[in-house]
């Protein structure tokens, strides 16, 4: 497989951060397709085979934009935002869809998430088609941008679109979640999710707090914490175990039976 730009969004404040999720892939899947975009305002690494370092201006919206500027919208991207790391993958698949969806006869999909979680267990939140890859395995489509946060492959005119649509001025990255709950998802937008959870991902900090799980895998593995990472969640912070979405689906159908709104998915 060829190279794959992998977009990460993060600031200079986040390095730590960002250099233990590229550690985390190269430690889990060690021959992974990704050369990691990171960008940068004023603190640039000396870039690396697997690590471009690319200089953004300030600004979320600004950042992202400036990382897709030579990109074409059809191109296949892995979008890795800082704020997620893998603790487990399965790579065989997830190597698959990375193939399929660079060939010809997935050209009309934009994007697959394969780590199913929260929201992704609620048939509100899928379309009612399901696409079959190659190798036989199902994938259903999303009716909107949940879960875009989470790590996945995806053509980068989506990211494009969706940056495009959020205001200039975000002053705190949970203000996006916002604006693309509200924002359409175009009908050739087609954004699907595994049927089957692949992957397990931690989340890096809570409202910017390192969360515990991330303090322990810096710690495990050798890693410096950032300098401002003075406190640490009092619980860990990780997406798509078993054990959560067996909870999170369960959640779901008792909303169903009760009338519940879905407001419980955290």
């Amino acid at each position: 497989m060829n190279r794959i730009k992998a977009i990460v969004l993060t600031f200079d404040g986040y390095r730590p951060l960002t250099d233990h999720m590229i550690f985390k892939y190269q430690q889990l899947w060690p021959d992974h397709p990704f050369l990691f975009r990171v960008p940068y305002q004023d603190l640039a690494n000396p870039p690396s085979e697997r690590i471009e370092y690319r200089r953004t201006p300030v600004g979320i919206k600004q950042t992202v934009l400036g990382l897709l500027d030579d990109l074409d919208d059809h191109e296949l991207i892995y979008w890795c935002i800082d704020d997620k790391y893998p603790m487990k993958l399965d790579v065989p698949r997830i190597a698959q869809i990375g193939q399929w969806l660079t060939d010809p006869s997935a050209a009309s999909v934009s994007g697959v998430l394969f780590c199913r979680c929260r929201r992704m267990w609620d048939e509100r939140c899928l379309g009612g088609d399901t696409i079959t890859d190659p190798w036989g395995h199902d994938y259903l489509e999303r009716t909107g941008y949940e879960q875009i946060w989470v790590h996945q492959f995806v053509r980068a005119g989506v990211i494009r679109h969706l940056f495009q649509s959020f205001p200039d001025v975000i002053e705190f990255p949970r203000r996006m979640d916002k604006f693309k709950n509200v924002l359409p998802k175009p009908a050739w937008h087609r954004l699907l999710v595994s049927r089957r959870n692949l992957a397990t991902f931690g989340e890096s900090t809570e409202q910017g707090t390192l969360t515990l799980n991330c303090r322990r895998s810096l710690a495990l593995n050798g890693l410096t914490a950032p300098s401002w990472a003075d406190e640490t969640t009092t619980r860990e912070h990780v997406l798509g175990t078993p054990w959560l979405n067996a909870k999170q689906r369960l959640r779901y159908y008792v909303g169903r039976l009760t009338g519940h709104p879905p407001d419980f998915f955290y």
